[in-house]
């Protein structure tokens, strides 16, 4: 018989101190190995960051606050970085170093920088929040891709609007 069992864990964030949300269907730990692996729908909130997956990781060191997170299967994120910038996105691998603030993105990562309106797309995406800084890397058959909104010149329309006129 399968039985959903919806299990909301709160632990301690090593950073802020915000309070760390996870909520999935199965769980599982042990607490000498510092390994928790949270399965099926996973949600992880903390703060404005969110990030979504079919299973979660979480290793945490002798104090139990959270080292690093992997999150695996159809995962969804969204993150505001310390200078206000928001990213959302999705890929196949996530895994998240809490103390350094960077994420490392792995297998069909589409990268949106919302406020912005950038957007990356590749097989492998580092991007350090605390830096404010990307890297990006295409498979070995396709290239990376960066898609920038780029506003319009205003002497060229002018130019274009007399033409018409």
């Amino acid at each position: 018989m399968k039985k959903k069992i919806f299990l909301t864990i709160f632990l301690a964030a090593t950073l802020f101190s915000q309070e760390l949300k996870v909520k999935a269907k199965l769980f599982n730990a042990d607490q000498k190995a510092g390994i928790s692996v949270f399965e099926g729908n996973v949600n992880i909130i903390r703060g404005s960051d969110e990030l979504n997956a079919s299973k979660v990781t979480i290793y945490t060191n002798a104090n139990q606050e959270p080292t690093k997170f992997i999150a695996e299967g159809n995962a969804s994120f969204k993150i505001q970085t310390l200078d206000g910038a928001l990213y959302n996105g999705k890929a196949q691998r996530v895994i998240y170093l809490p103390e350094k603030k960077e994420y490392h993105f792995f297998k069909e990562v589409h990268l949106k920088q919302v406020n912005e309106k950038k957007e990356i797309i590749g097989e492998e995406v580092i991007l350090k929040t605390i830096e404010g800084k990307a890297y990006a890397k295409g498979a070995e058959r396709e290239p990376v891709i960066m898609i920038f909104n780029m506003p319009e010149d205003n002497n060229k329309t002018r130019e274009k609007k007399e033409q018409n006129d």
